[in-house]
Parts: structure tokens; C-alpha cells; sequence
């Protein structure tokens, strides 16, 4: 697997669709190091800028949190020995946000993977714009029982 993914490589993997898919890009993957980079542009013609807020417009916090879950899910969902179908989002702790983000941003995102016990994962996610710290947290996933 290539070190980079296009929004089209993310598609295959993530089952998110406009308007909630919130990964453009795959920068780099180190599975040796437990890592994956990438990327959201922020642009201001998304639907959560027509609530939030309208005169001002700011990128939710809970977004920044759900794009960086959605790389670590792209991260576990692309692993070479891939165990898993789907990761679900199944808890935040220690989520801390430095500053607002707004449309012309680009959230940079660095995921690394913490723990991994097959069905449940725990990963350390910090979000970035222009090298300033916006967002970080513990996020942990889970796989469904199969069906």
C-alpha cells in the first residue's frame, strides 16, 4: 500500500459520504511507527456554517474530533492483516481545543495508534492548523459484532 490516499482511496475504505466525510487526504502512513497523516480543507460552502455560525463561521469541535477518528479508522480499516470491516467510534477522553478553526483552514491531523486489541483500538490524535495546535484527545474504536 502507497504512503498516500486520495479522497478516492478513502472512499474505498470509509463508508462516510458527503457531508460527513471529513478526510481529503492521506499524507503518510508509518506503520512502524504507528502513524497516519493527513489532512480536511475547511471550506466555507459546508452545511455546519449555515448553524454555526452563520455571521461567524467556526468548524465544530465535535468535527475536528470525528475527522481525526475518521483517519484512525482509515488507518486500522487499511492495515495489511486487516481484521476489521468497520471501526465505530466507541469513546473520547481528554479532548482539549486550543483554538477555533474557519473556512480557508486546512486541519492537518497526526493519529497514532496507542493500543490495538483487535476488536477494540485506543489512538492519540492532534489537530493542527498552520503548526498551531487546535484540537487533541484519546480516541478509542470498536469493531460491531458481525451481523
Amino acid at each position: 500500500m502507497d504512503n498516500m490516499a486520495s479522497i478516492e482511496e478513502i472512499r474505498r475504505f470509509l463508508p462516510h459520504r458527503y457531508p460527513f466525510l471529513l478526510v481529503d487526504r492521506v499524507t503518510k502512513i508509518e506503520r512502524e511507527n504507528n502513524l497516519i497523516l493527513g489532512y480536511k480543507n475547511i471550506t466555507v460552502n459546508e452545511p455546519q456554517f449555515t448553524g454555526h455560525f452563520p455571521e461567524q463561521a467556526i468548524f465544530p469541535g465535535v468535527l475536528i474530533l470525528e475527522a481525526m477518528a475518521q483517519l484512525g479508522a482509515y488507518y486500522l480499516l487499511t492495515e495489511p492483516d486487516r481484521k476489521r470491516n468497520m471501526a465505530l467510534f466507541a469513546g473520547i477522553d481528554k479532548a482539549r481545543f486550543k483554538r477555533v478553526v474557519v473556512p480557508g483552514d486546512r486541519l492537518d491531523m497526526e493519529v497514532h495508534l496507542v493500543r490495538d486489541r483487535g476488536i477494540f483500538a485506543k489512538m492519540k490524535g492532534i489537530a493542527t492548523v498552520d503548526g498551531n495546535l487546535v484540537a487533541k484527545a484519546e480516541l478509542m474504536s470498536a469493531q460491531p459484532p458481525q451481523q
